[in-house]
């Protein structure tokens, strides 16, 4: 995660002050707003002090009911209280994706024992009701790991459609009981609905969030999984092969810039490859051409909505808090799912703790800001930590 601005000196001081003052729970949470911010200097040397130890154990695998899963520990020095299952979102590198694996260090800094655990559905780009399947079978196995989890619960952290995947799992029978949180970071509420807003630029509104055009790496998504309807069925492979090649290079921009503009000019070479009308989708997709896309996926997305993967349509809610953090201007799944999602939950009974920030894009830190947006995703996060 990022975080930019002239302010944040004065920003980042004013809040370990306060959090100083007000108690632990807080301090750790401004320590690990500072660490992930990566504002550098003294500021951060202090977070670094207050910091745990943590110390990355060897990969290992966790049986679920799809397949063997990879999963990582972060484990923090010193006793544990509480272990989270950090999930992240459609990304093709998994756990070893550089911004979760920074903020699993992060949080592990702050006394969280952290696993990570990608979902193999949303490393290959497919949002499915199999994926709360993995997260609700990984919380059982970490529920009953003494050394994690001393009174039989586990938090959950899930970005992007984790977020609402991980709201799904956490209302199932099996594991009701055994989670002590859950925190959606820039998740849906309704597929259906976000899948609308990706094709065709209209959300669901909320009183103060203001809607943004859909991003378009949200829409190769899209594109890649209704490609088997889109193309005839010997395009389907290399089409999709284009894609991945597309979303991989979206994905380089965030650590190695060279790497990424190979990747793009890949994609490019290979829409030359292709026959119609899959030449002319990938060409879309490369150009970012999000509103010649849309309309062509409009009628396809109905089939690709898995109810069964929406927390709005989930069969019973959470017993434990929900936590819901969204960025205002979110523009692959819009604040408004989260604002949305919250007055379904607290109909249904359940204790929701909802901030919008404007510090916040998808699912990371890339603003300047105001102290007072700081303090309230420093306070979110103390909450959170106390559980």
């Amino acid at each position: 995660m990022r975080f930019r601005g002239r302010t944040t000196l004065l920003i980042v001081l004013a809040l370990v002050g306060i959090a100083s003052y007000v108690g632990a729970p807080y301090a750790r949470a401004a320590s690990l707003f500072v660490r992930a911010a990566n504002v550098g200097g003294p500021i951060e040397g202090l977070a670094d002090v207050m910091a745990r130890t943590v110390t990355v154990l060897p990969r290992h695998v966790v049986q679920t009911r799809q397949g063997n899963v990879a999963a990582q520990w972060y484990r923090p020095s010193g006793g544990i209280r509480r272990a989270t299952l950090l999930v992240p979102g459609i990304h093709s590198m998994g756990i070893a994706e550089p911004r979760l694996t920074g903020l699993a260090t992060d949080l592990a800094g702050g006394g969280v024992a952290v696993m990570t655990l990608a979902l193999p559905d949303l490393m290959g780009y497919q949002i499915t009701a199999r994926s709360a399947d993995v997260i609700e079978d990984a919380v059982a196995w970490m529920a009953a790991q003494p050394e994690f989890a001393p009174d039989g619960r586990v938090g959950m952290i899930g970005i992007s459609f984790a977020g609402g995947l991980s709201i799904v799992a956490a209302g199932r029978p099996s594991i009701r009981d055994k989670v002590a949180y859950v925190l959606s970071f820039g998740g849906h509420g309704d597929l259906a609905r976000v899948l609308k807003y990706l094709t065709t630029g209209e959300a669901v509104q909320a009183q103060g969030v203001v809607t943004h055009p859909p991003h378009d790496y949200g829409v190769a998504v899209v594109t890649y999984a209704t490609a088997d309807r889109l193309v005839p069925h010997e395009q389907v492979a290399p089409l999709r092969e284009g894609i991945r090649t597309f979303l991989l290079a979206s994905q380089l921009t965030l650590v190695d810039a060279v790497k990424a503009n190979a990747a793009f000019e890949k994609a490019r070479d290979i829409a030359v490859t292709l026959p119609e009308p899959a030449a002319t989708l990938l060409s879309h997709v490369n150009n970012r051409n999000v509103s010649a896309l849309g309309p062509l996926l409009v009628p396809h997305i109905a089939l690709e909505a898995d109810a069964a993967a929406s927390p709005e349509r989930a069969p019973a809610p959470p017993a434990a808090p929900v936590f819901l953090l969204h960025g205002n201007d979110d523009n692959v799944i819009p604040g408004a799912e989260s604002v949305v999602l919250a007055d379904h939950l607290r109909q249904q009974g359940v204790d929701v703790r909802l901030l919008l920030s404007r510090i916040i894009t998808h699912a990371e830190l890339d603003r300047a800001a105001a102290i007072s947006d700081s303090w309230g995703l420093v306070a979110f996060w103390a909450d959170v930590l106390r559980q």
